[in-house]
């Protein structure tokens, strides 16, 4: 394990946010935040870069305009972005972070990024998995 790891759990176990799963070998931790949308937040540890990632729903059949309107919400977001995956079949959170310089304000930032986004989208967003 590197010590940024190291550094990334204290920074999680600092902030109370739950890890609710971790693989050391591979420095990934899950964490949850149910009060705050969260749920399994995967936080990899890729130096140079920290990689936060939450699928938030499945692509519905017919998307319509959803993908304009997640380039609009990402022009809002305070950190990160609304993504695809590489099937283009999950929309996904997704952040990253240098963890050479990385303090807790910058995660802490990142992970509070989410759930300001959650809640500020995630009816609208719900309504375009219900078509």
């Amino acid at each position: 394990m590197s010590e940024k790891f190291d550094l990334v759990k204290q920074y999680l176990f600092e902030m109370e946010i739950p890890i609710v799963s971790e693989d050391p070998a591979e420095e990934i931790v899950v964490l949850d935040d149910a009060e705050n949308g969260i749920k399994n937040l995967v936080v990899d540890c890729e130096e140079p870069i920290l990689v936060l990632e939450q699928i938030i729903m499945k692509v519905p059949s017919e998307p319509g305009d959803l993908f304009k309107r997640l380039l609009q919400m990402n022009r809002e977001l305070v950190h990160g972005a609304f993504v695809l995956d590489e099937s283009a079949k999950l929309i996904l959170f997704r952040d990253t972070l240098q963890i050479e310089n990385l303090d807790r304000n910058e995660l802490e930032g990142s992970i509070q990024a989410l759930g300001l986004a959650l809640a500020e989208y995630s009816s609208e967003l719900l309504g375009y998995a219900g078509d």
